[in-house]
């Protein structure tokens, strides 16, 4: 690492100063210790995302991110690496974020994703001169810019407003008046959403733009929301949409369209009950692989892989048998392989499957390291169309976050980045231990990691905080966690889980709390929770419980069931699922997918999952939180228990977060400030303290 240095905060670089200064490097014995991991250091941290390789497989581009101290943000840079040297240099670096770059079919320009004076921009990127230049004016963000297959055009996805519905004219204003904003009226099922708030009429639709530049072409129209362009031919698009009358009622369906750019006319290439989604055509251009699976109108489903002709013909289920799910692919240069990602087991893996059939083969594992707050499976890749293909991926572990790695098909892994070997290498880190138990209810196999305070001792006298994960169809693992780290820097044994529901362990065993959730998902919580009581651990009298989202209503329903817990910590819950399905942003999915009752029919479904319908139990002093822009679990469900709580006698207190929605971590200072109060409200009540 060379470069890497300059661009470090300044205050990790005068701690550098003052800890070289301290004592001559001759003499180890006199250096201060390590210091753990403070909440300062969250500002240091960098972590890689989305390398997209080159067509050649020599040039990976990536987004670097980093912490924006003076406006408490992850800022985005571009940077490339040489695969054979492994040069790291910047490429769209010190300015305006940018992010989400792409090579064009022959590798001599980089489309990207920036802002010019707060205003979103496509920008092109020459190689050879180093030079960049915006493609034309857009009335709203491009989104998902992908080329032609022969360059000379990109497609995008931009929202198109409409006119709102009006039920009558208002008077004029008198000039200089000052009349408050006009009504705004609503008509859609959904009307807000979560981080862009109160919907604005229209439809994303999608753009055509010349690669040299130029005004955007609309192609689609009309009230359809219309994504992930992807590009047939010259002369055809492939879009996905969902065009069913009952649109709003059924979110998650979807059928592949493609679109004639001569005429504008859609034909459908799927027509299945259920979700067919992000299409992608072979090198060949004979084939198109989608991802989606048939609609049993169940809480989960694993997404699968298939494979079509061009036309839409000859549907073949390539990972038919696979009991993992598909997040992601590409195809090998060839056409006769697809690469995926999958969850398996707490770890995220790249899997090769054949046209031809058989069993998937594992070409990459330990991917991972992008999600940064929370322990959360989140990794991204990109593959070369070289005759001798080679892919590059984020890897992390628990003690670092995500780093670029390059592979060949058949070489080993090589690392290329090492971003944070400035710091984290000099702090005393949270030892991580991998653990399965079986479940105190049927003995099924529950996956957990404890990170351990520096200096453990297993002597019975800690503190535990066991963390649970949200979703709840998601998963964690052992990958780098701010929070975690936090919590265990601060003398917590932190425990964080997969207990049934969670992905990456197969369809059968998320669907165990397919309308039993909360169910027993709390006793394999209990189970891990008694693990580190008999392993003397932490002391049973000093242990907490907290989690977010689906985290959070878990966190409120073990409160409910025992009060063994000395403090809680509920964030951004889901406590009354009545009032949750009638207005979150997702209200007709908890509906037709979750419940698949109508509230009002069957309002009993919706409550005795509720924790609200413990409340009656819940002796445990509880801290609860909520971003004041939450719309996924909107802000009047943690009112609705800080409330109650209230209204029972049990020690709370409310936590709004200004300006957040249900990411409240999503700035540095809102990640510090979240772990420390959780913590504060711990130690108040902490038998010890």
């Amino acid at each position: 690492m060379t470069f890497d240095f300059l661009i470090k905060s300044a205050a990790f670089s005068a701690l550098l100063f003052s800890l070289s200064a301290a004592a001559p490097l001759s003499h180890a014995e006199d250096a201060p210790a390590p210091s753990r991991f403070t909440a300062e250091h969250v500002f240091d941290l960098e972590f890689a995302d989305d390398p997209q390789i080159s067509p050649d497989g020599q040039t990976v581009v990536y987004v670097r991110r980093s912490m924006d101290r003076i406006n408490d943000a992850i800022h985005d840079d571009l940077w490339t690496l040489d695969v054979r040297s492994g040069a790291h240099r910047p490429l769209i670096a010190g300015g305006a974020p940018a992010n989400r770059p792409r090579w064009s079919p022959d590798g001599t320009r980089l489309l990207y994703n920036t802002k010019n004076e707060g205003q979103s921009e496509l920008r092109l990127h020459f190689m050879d001169t180093d030079k960049s230049v915006s493609l034309g004016n857009f009335a709203a963000k491009p989104n998902d810019a992908v080329w032609s297959r022969d360059g000379k055009h990109i497609a995008f996805r931009m929202f198109t407003p409409s006119d709102a519905p009006k039920f009558a004219t208002a008077p004029k204003a008198p000039k200089g008046a000052k009349w408050p904003e006009p009504m705004r009226i609503f008509d859609d099922v959904t009307f807000r959403s979560d981080g862009a708030g109160y919907l604005s009429e229209g439809a994303n639709h999608i753009y055509l733009i010349p690669a040299g530049g130029g005004s955007p072409r609309q192609v689609t129209f009309g009230e359809v929301d219309y994504t992930a362009p992807a590009w047939r031919d010259d002369k055809t698009l492939l879009v996905v949409g969902n065009q069913a009358k009952d649109r709003d009622f059924d979110p998650i369906e979807s059928e592949i369209y493609a679109l004639d750019l001569g005429t504008l006319t859609l034909r459908a290439l799927t027509t299945r009950d259920g979700p067919d989604h992000s299409p992608s055509v072979s090198p060949d251009g004979r084939k198109i692989a989608f991802l989606g699976y048939d609609d049993k109108v169940l809480s989960y489903q694993a997404s699968h892989l298939y494979v079509m002709d061009a036309d839409g013909g000859n549907i073949q289920h390539i990972s038919q048998g696979h009991d993992r799910s598909v997040s992601r692919f590409a195809w090998r240069g060839d056409s006769r392989a697809l690469i995926t990602q999958v969850e398996n087991k707490g770890a995220i893996e790249l899997r090769s499957f054949s046209l031809n059939g058989g069993a998937p083969k594992i070409l990459a594992a330990g991917l991972g390291g992008t999600s940064f707050g929370r322990p959360y499976a989140s990794a991204s890749f990109s593959l070369s169309a070289s005759s001798r293909p080679s892919f590059a991926y984020t890897t992390g572990d628990a003690n670092s976050p995500a780093d670029i790695t390059v592979k060949s098909f058949s070489g080993t892994p090589k690392r290329l980045t090492a971003l944070n070997d400035d710091l984290l290498p000099f702090l005393k880190m949270a030892t991580i231990e991998e653990i399965t138990v079986p479940s105190r209810f049927d003995g099924k196999e529950i996956q957990a990691w404890i990170a351990f305070p520096p200096d453990f001792k297993a002597d019975g006298s800690d503190p535990m905080i066991l963390e649970i994960h949200g979703g709840p169809y998601t998963m964690y693992g052992p990958f780098f966690s701010a929070e975690i780290q936090r919590y265990a820097a601060e003398g917590y044994v932190t425990v964080y889980v997969n207990p049934r529901g969670s992905t990456g362990y197969g369809e059968d065993f998320s669907l165990l709390i397919d309308k039993n959730y909360p169910g027993e998902d709390y006793d394999d919580l209990e189970t891990i929770t008694d693990y580190l009581i008999e392993k003397n651990y932490v002391d049973p009298n000093r242990l907490f419980v907290t989690g977010g989202s689906g985290g959070g209503v878990l966190t409120s329903w073990i409160i409910g069931k025992t009060s063994r817990y000395a403090a809680a910590a509920t964030i951004k819950p889901v406590i009354n699922w009545l009032s949750m399905a009638l207005t979150a942003d997702i209200g007709p999915y908890v509906k037709r997918h979750w419940i698949r009752e109508n509230p009002w029919e069957n309002p009993e479904a919706y409550w005795e999952r509720s924790p609200l319908s413990l409340v009656g139990n819940v002796t445990t002093p509880t801290l609860v939180m909520v971003g004041e822009e939450d719309h996924r679990t909107p802000t009047w469900e943690a009112e609705q228990y800080y409330g109650a709580l209230k209204l029972k006698g049990v020690e709370t207190a409310l936590i709004r977060v200004p300006e957040a929605s249900h990411y409240i971590a999503k700035r540095p200072s809102r990640l510090i400030a979240k772990t420390d109060n959780i913590m504060g409200w711990f130690k108040k009540f902490d038998p010890e303290k």
